[in-house]
């Protein structure tokens, strides 16, 4: 007999808090929370180039909603600087192809209090002009432990939603949990989102957990999808305008879902290693390892995890391909992983999986980097400078010639380099042929 589902945390937080019927009215609140007198959307409009003829799909627009919950906004920041493509261009359609994306963001938008809530509010009641998708940045919490104490953990706004119609402070989740159901897709974006991050460490007494802990493993959005993660902390935001854009043209009909992995993550920026991209790479084939921070040795026997960690930071870099925490000198304490931090404390200690493979990388670069040095050798020098037996440099006022067993050596390693050079064999020449024009 089949075991009977698994009640999500998201289903058991509306168990207990019930569903819902009245809202704000817009004409109550009037300009309060208004400043500019209109929306967001509204005060972009003159200037997004959404239209029948700059969209490749029937979406001229899709809403998004960010909600923070257990957040330092790192996230946020990392986005806004996002180049490819930049938030701008999402904000106001110029991305070839793509609808207006409409961000309901509770730091960017230039509305606030209960006309900020509105768009949201439609959204529930299914009166939104455009499919929505919901964004969460920071863990999801277990609110159905503080709900009974009359608190919550993090929370956005007040609805009239209480007992007798009653205003009450409405908590992250329980957005997330109704708005879910509707929703185009659900992203989460960064590593408290995705796996639960350092608000889910051990020892915390919030229950906090990852978006798709809370949502369940059966979630699938309106238009089929799973969760989608793009873990970091704080991600690069490129990772994650560049997934909105896939999904985007996905939901636009125009091509197919990305691929991404068994966890959620874009497969083409979390299919590697960050060692497998990192400047510093070869260091550790050669069995060179630095000390200390600041040597430009690879880091690994000083607290780096590159070598296992699934992140792209190497070589995408931080923000328009600069920086990045190896690139500037950082050890990677492996931000991006579920297992963060707990299976990765303490941090800048040397990781105990390490201890063999650093060996080997040592036993090997000690016989590799001597043979690389000597060919190196060979190669630094023309073949004039070989014939005369001397190099015109004025640099090096004493510079000591290759000695007769080294010379011996650079003339077997030169014939074996020959040895594959089909130049030199007897063939027709490529493209002259018996019957080619002039072999009369």
């Amino acid at each position: 007999m089949a075991a009977p589902p698994r009640t999500t945390p998201a289903q058991e937080l509306l168990d207990l808090l019930g569903p819902v019927e009245g809202f704000h009215s817009r004409e109550e609140y009037g300009d309060f929370g208004l400043p500019a007198r209109v929306t967001q959307e509204d005060y972009l409009a003159p200037f997004a180039r959404a239209s029948r003829d700059s969209h490749l799909g029937p979406l001229e627009k899709v809403h998004a909603f960010w909600f923070a919950g257990m957040s330092c906004d790192g996230c946020t920041v990392s986005v806004t600087g996002a180049t490819a493509p930049s938030v701008e261009s999402l904000l106001l359609a110029t991305h070839p192809g793509l609808p207006q994306v409409v961000l309901h963001h509770p730091v960017v938008n230039l509305e606030s209090g209960p006309n900020y809530m509105e768009a949201a509010e439609r959204a529930l009641k299914g009166e939104l002009d455009a499919p929505y998708v919901i964004i969460l940045e920071g863990s999801s919490t277990d609110e159905t432990l503080a709900v009974p104490h009359g608190g919550y953990w993090s929370a956005q706004g007040e609805e009239p939603w209480g007992e007798g119609g009653e205003m009450r402070t409405v908590t992250i989740d329980e957005w997330i949990a109704r708005l879910a159901p509707g929703a185009a897709a659900a992203l989460a974006i960064g590593t408290c989102a995705t796996w639960g991050g350092v608000p889910a460490a051990r020892g915390n007494p919030t229950g906090a957990m990852a978006l798709m802990d809370f949502l369940g493993k059966d979630y699938r959005s309106t238009f089929g999808l799973p969760v989608v993660n793009i873990p970091g902390c704080a991600p690069q935001g490129d990772n994650f305008t560049e997934t909105v854009a896939a999904i985007l043209y996905f939901l636009q009909g125009f091509g197919p879902l990305p691929e991404f992995d068994e966890l959620g993550r874009p497969a083409w920026l979390f299919g590697e290693t960050v060692h497998r991209t990192c400047t510093r790479g070869a260091y550790y084939e050669e069995g060179a390892f630095a000390d200390e921070f600041g040597d430009p040795e690879c880091l690994v026997e000083i607290g780096c995890w590159g070598p296992v960690v699934n992140c792209n930071i190497t070589s995408r870099g931080a923000i328009r391909h600069v920086g990045g925490c190896m690139n500037t000198g950082g050890a990677c304490i492996g931000c991006t992983m579920p297992g963060f931090p707990d299976k990765f404390t303490p941090f800048y200690k040397r990781p105990p999986g390490s201890t063999m493979s650093t060996l080997a990388s040592r036993t090997v670069g000690a016989l590799v980097t001597p043979l690389r040095r000597y060919t190196t050798e060979h190669l630094n020098r023309t073949p004039r400078w070989d014939r005369q037996d001397f190099v015109p440099s004025g640099w090096s006022r004493e510079r000591e010639e290759p000695g007769f067993i080294a010379d011996l050596g650079h003339r077997f390693y030169d014939a074996l380099r020959r040895s594959n050079d089909t130049s030199k064999s007897d063939a027709v020449e490529w493209g002259r042929g018996p019957n080619t024009i002039g072999d009369d």
